[in-house]
């Protein structure tokens, strides 16, 4: 039962980065395995969006599709996750923003899940395991990419 936790420390603000992981149309142009991502549905709850999406991943000729719940809740600046159908047994991903008194933010990146299949566990799961530890760092170079260079003193 693969289970990755990080916290980092980032010159962006919580609300920065938390804008930039709430876009998952766009997780297709950076994210490691992510090779498309289609917005199903998207409605607004309580002053946060519920929406359900398909992801694709893969690497060469493995493919697999899966869907999920994407809760965005700004007011707590937190994303939370949840499987709905795919190759997973379960899957729940969370990410909290945190501003930092120097101006950035800590970001806090949780992700547990369990493949159906022992085969396919045996097949993907080390590439899963490398590719969710490389998220944070895709979703960093985004941040410079999309807000710029934050010089530090």
């Amino acid at each position: 039962m693969p289970r990755f936790e990080t916290r980092r420390r980032v010159p962006y603000s919580a609300r920065q980065m938390f804008d930039l992981v709430a876009d998952v149309e766009r997780y297709p142009e950076f994210l490691p395995l992510c090779e498309t991502l289609r917005v199903r549905s998207r409605e607004s709850k309580n002053g946060h969006d519920v929406l359900v999406a398909d992801m694709e991943v893969g690497y060469g000729a493995i493919r697999e599709r899966f869907t999920s719940r994407v809760a965005l809740d700004p007011a707590r600046s937190s994303i939370l996750v949840n499987y709905i159908d795919g190759p997973f047994k379960r899957l729940e991903n969370r990410w909290n923003f945190i501003d930092a008194a120097d101006g950035g933010s800590d970001v806090v990146f949780l992700i547990d899940y369990e493949f159906k299949s022992i085969v396919l566990q045996m097949l993907m799961g080390g590439l899963f395991d490398t590719a969710f530890r490389k998220f944070t760092d895709a979703f960093e170079v985004r941040a410079r990419r999309i807000y710029g260079q934050v010089r530090t003193a």
